[in-house]
């Protein structure tokens, strides 16, 4: 198809889920694309910072978003390797314990077995301190519980306190899975973030069973495998560079959209308003941003689809990093990090141990860590500035892990309104919502379905395949 013959496509927002929505477009061949993105630099959260330690020490290797995708949903993988990124991938540094979870105080070690908040070994669940008797005893029960019948959506907090009770909410549901989602579980849907656990309830009558059947089935790894946490070799921002790169699409940074009007009677039906003035026609927009800045664009003419693209919660969430000297530290972690359980009433959320888990990201006589901060357990934290937030975050360190050094350097990543939550009913009102948007208006990214690097591809890949029905359409 000549380009003079193609749709004219709009992607308003620059991030992982607009530029893979250009990619795909471009690998259907489609090209009449342009792209528009407020900020200067493309890519959103994935921001990797490159910083040189002082005496030519080397570099750290510091990722202000996320620090990798994983591998159990395919699509990022996939895009990567689309992208030539096979020989930069990498797995997670081996580790005597991945996860450490605070107990009373105490790095304790997650047990051997834990898948999030299932048991799939036995012993190693006994054994462990984190949990009492009463509480070990009460997660096994799973195992001769019947199967909830009704298929509405549930809050993760409800599922977890039915199939394993509340000690294992506390202790391990809500740090490791609500915690992912900086999200309260109380408010959070099962079926939107963990859905895999509702159907192993409903296949085998029991979590337990259905997750450790799923491993069973799985198998033993053949060859080289990569692990669940995969990134690349210089940071996970090469997945944008490399993305950009190979882009042919016109890409507009420093471009916002001002306002987007909507008119059926009008070939094309969709004129963008930049933010210098300028007017651009398009048969085909893509709101790739946050659902409070589509409400904005389409309020003028579409009340309904905007309130309720408002009505999706954000939280805001920080992240402070500190690489000390290993010879001034007496932290002995060998771990990729640690969750924190509200019950223990920290003022920070976790700590991953960047050095640890992937190579590459600080000299061998260093340390890189980094610590959550913000989201739904504390945002209060935030209104804190840089300096007064990293001494928070030191004074934590300390009382954690015993850990006085003075650091070598530190920095503050902010992420504000930039965290989805899931609400109980989200992909029920996601349905509701897309019913709303006229043809040709498609949203596309972490608002919508599914957070994170691969939830975004997948998204975008779907988003292609609906624009390219809309083109055969068109045309038949």
């Amino acid at each position: 198809m000549d380009v003079a013959d193609q749709p004219r496509i709009a992607i308003i927002g620059g991030g992982i889920a607009g530029l893979s929505t250009a990619w795909y477009l471009q690998k259907q061949g489609l090209t009449n694309i342009q792209l528009f993105e407020r900020d200067q630099r493309l890519g959103g959260k994935l921001l990797t910072k490159h910083v040189a330690l002082p005496d030519a020490a080397g570099e750290l290797l510091v990722e202000a978003g996320p620090d990798a995708f994983i591998s159990q949903k395919p699509w990022g993988l996939q895009l990567a390797r689309e992208l030539g990124l096979d020989d930069q991938l990498i797995s997670t540094e081996p580790a005597r314990h991945k996860v450490f979870v605070l107990h009373r105080g105490k790095p304790e070690p997650l047990p051997d077995g834990i898948n999030l908040v299932v048991p799939t070994e036995f012993w190693p669940l006994l054994r462990t301190p984190i949990l009492s008797w009463p509480g070990k005893l009460r997660m096994l029960l799973d195992l001769v519980l019947p199967a909830r019948q009704s298929n509405a959506d549930e809050s993760l907090a409800d599922f977890v306190r039915r199939r394993f009770g509340a000690e294992a909410l506390d202790k391990l549901g809500e740090p490791l899975m609500s915690g992912i989602h900086n999200a309260e579980s109380d408010r959070q849907s099962l079926e939107a973030t963990f859905p895999r656990f509702i159907e192993a309830e409903r296949s085998y009558g029991s979590v337990i069973r259905g997750i450790r059947a799923a491993k069973a089935k799985a198998g033993k790894p053949k060859g080289q495998q990569l692990s669940p946490f995969i990134s690349l070799r210089g940071g996970i921002e090469q997945l944008i560079t490399t993305l950009v790169a190979q882009l042919t699409v016109e890409l507009r940074t420093n471009c916002g959209v001002q306002a987007l009007r909507y008119d059926p009677t009008n070939a094309p039906a969709y004129q963008l308003t930049l933010d210098d003035g300028t007017r651009v026609e398009a048969d085909v927009v893509v709101l790739a941003v946050p659902s409070y800045a589509a409400a904005k664009l389409v309020q003028p003419w579409a009340e309904a689809l905007a309130e309720r693209l408002q009505a999706i919660r954000y939280v805001s969430t920080g992240t402070v990093s500190l690489a000390f000297r290993r010879s001034e530290s007496t932290m002995a972690f060998d771990s990729y990090g640690l969750v924190i359980p509200r019950s223990e009433h920290r003022l920070i959320n976790a700590v991953t141990i960047n050095s640890r888990k992937f190579a590459g990201r600080a000299p061998a006589d260093y340390m890189l860590l980094r610590a959550f901060v913000g989201g739904s357990k504390h945002p209060e934290v935030l209104r804190l500035d840089d300096q007064r937030l990293t001494e928070l975050v030191r004074d934590q360190l300390k009382a954690i892990f015993g850990l006085t050094a003075e650091p070598v350097w530190s920095g503050v990543a902010r992420w504000n309104e930039a965290n989805p939550q899931y609400d109980v009913g989200h992909f029920q009102r996601m349905d509701q919502l897309e019913a709303l948007c006229p043809e040709g208006l498609l949203l596309c990214g972490s608002g919508f379905r599914g957070v994170g690097i691969p939830d975004c591809v997948r998204q975008a890949q779907t988003t292609a395949d609906a624009i390219l029905s809309i083109v055969e359409r068109a045309n038949a």
